[in-house]
């Protein structure tokens, strides 16, 4: 084992597990099978018990044909790079997504501008009833004393399918 072990940067670029193996970005499943099955064979550390760095490389390559081989890694890896490798075993695979749309320069700045709003976009009910009362005190008129009222009622039909009827309570 080395000593020195390196410290590899979180990248977005998606790239270096591909170089890994020796394939494009655009290989197939078999592709990147094909070429993993050739450099274990040749890193593996029972072919080189004399190489402590055969063995560093063979764990090299057998992280990269993990990620490469499951497909919801490799699209995360291919959009996000190891970064997005990273908030995947932080967050969550289904939550990668969300994490950098709410990490964008854009989302960032939207929660700026509504932070800066005024708040009055939340009426509460009692002032909303207390606004509507005083509206009819000005305007003097008859308030609506009654609101219409809707039920529904589903039925099933012969062919299995819901029939929607909604009576308004006007006759």
């Amino acid at each position: 084992m080395a000593e020195h072990q390196r410290q590899r940067s979180l990248s977005t670029a998606g790239e270096t597990l591909y170089l890994v193996l020796g394939v494009e970005k655009v290989a197939t499943p078999d592709d990147i099978k094909r070429s993993y099955r050739k450099l274990a064979l040749k890193f593996h550390p029972d072919k080189n018990p004399e190489n402590p760095e055969a063995a560093d490389k063979f764990k090299e390559i057998n992280n990269a044909h993990a990620i490469l081989n499951d497909p919801t890694k490799r699209n995360i890896y291919d959009k996000y790079g190891s970064l997005g490798l990273y908030v995947a075993e932080q967050f969550g695979e289904e939550n990668v997504n969300t994490y950098f749309v709410l990490s964008s320069w854009w989302a960032k700045a939207l929660f700026v501008f509504c932070e800066g709003q005024e708040q009055a976009f939340y009426v509460s009910p009692e002032d909303l009833e207390a606004q509507l009362q005083s509206d009819e005190r000005e305007a003097g008129g008859d308030p609506i004393m009654l609101q219409p009222s809707a039920t529904e009622t589903t039925q099933l039909t012969g062919d299995g399918h819901h029939s929607y009827h909604t009576d308004t309570g006007f006759n």
